[in-house]
Formats: structure tokens, sequence, C-alpha cells
């Protein structure tokens, strides 16, 4: 990211939430599940302002009959 700037934050979280989701990421931290999970949701909102831009634009073709 460019420009980018750490900051330490304080948050209640539920712990088991951070555990599943530390599980389901595959990471070691909680400060690495958490970014990794903002990172997904950032590239998500990416790929959603794309499908919205080409809504419409497009066909399918018939692939298999």
């Amino acid at each position: 990211m460019k420009g980018s700037l750490l900051r330490h934050k304080h948050f209640r979280l539920d712990q088991a939430k951070l555990d599943r989701l530390r599980t389901t990421l595959g990471v070691r931290s909680e400060t690495e599940a958490l970014e990794r999970a903002v990172d997904l949701i950032l590239a998500e909102e990416e790929i959603k302002q794309v499908l919205r831009g080409i809504k419409g634009k497009g066909r399918l073709n018939r692939v298999f009959p």
C-alpha cells in the first residue's frame, strides 16, 4: 500500500472469533490474522467495483452443450 502508516490500535474483540480467524487463515499471530482479513475484504471490494463497472456489457457463451 502506497504510503502506509502503521498505528497502534486497541480493540475489544471476541477471542473465539480471533482464534477461528487465525486457524482459518493459517497464521500464527492475531495481528497477521486481522491484517489478512482486512486485505481480503478490501480486495473483495475492488472486485465488486470492477464487476459493477462491467455490468451488462458482456455476453455469456455456452461452452458445453
